[in-house]
């Protein structure tokens, strides 16, 4: 059974992680922020550590398996809730904080199980892939010979209505 200072170190650091992420969508005016996000990674966190309780320190049961894959089963529910289909086109919004969303609740697990120094790389990974991301997508494109903007919505609108944001257009 963890003590005290090991509880509040997982479900901190589990805390702390998702804000962190949340705030990179609160800063770029996304549908999800710092206190959803947060709460995400905190209350997976606060099941797999509860699951947890129940073995053996150091091992995974069918149990924990089960809290496991319950919560990112669960956690679709929520990212399909960012998801937007805007007007008549098929133009789609919210993806990247439906990831999120995800990512934060497997923050969450891993924090729970006490992996800290997978938390760290996948955090410090996360931040450079929202970072420099759509950067790098775009010098990808314009490198590539892809369509440079049609990350753009004005650019969203010469595609067919069955066309899909990384599918040409008529």
């Amino acid at each position: 059974m963890a003590d005290w200072s090991e509880i509040i170190l997982r479900l901190g650091a589990a805390t702390l992680a998702g804000c962190a992420i949340g705030l990179d969508r609160d800063l770029h005016g996304k549908p999800i922020g710092l206190k959803t996000l947060g709460l995400v990674s905190l209350s997976t966190a606060m099941v797999v550590l509860l699951a947890l309780q129940a073995v053996e320190p150091g091992k995974f049961t069918d149990a924990v398996s089960r809290v496991i894959q319950g919560v990112l089963t669960g956690i679709g529910f929520l990212g399909a809730g960012v998801i937007v289909r805007q007007g008549d086109r098929f133009q789609v919004r919210g993806l990247t904080s439906a990831a999120c969303a995800f990512f934060a609740a497997c923050v969450g697990i891993v924090c729970g199980a006490g992996h800290w120094p997978i938390v760290v790389t996948a955090v410090a990974l996360a931040f450079l892939l929202l970072t420099f991301g759509k950067r790098t997508e775009r010098w990808l494109h314009h490198a590539l010979g892809g369509k440079e903007d049609q990350h753009r919505p004005e650019a969203a609108a010469d595609q067919s209505s069955d066309a899909g944001p990384h599918q040409p257009g008529k």
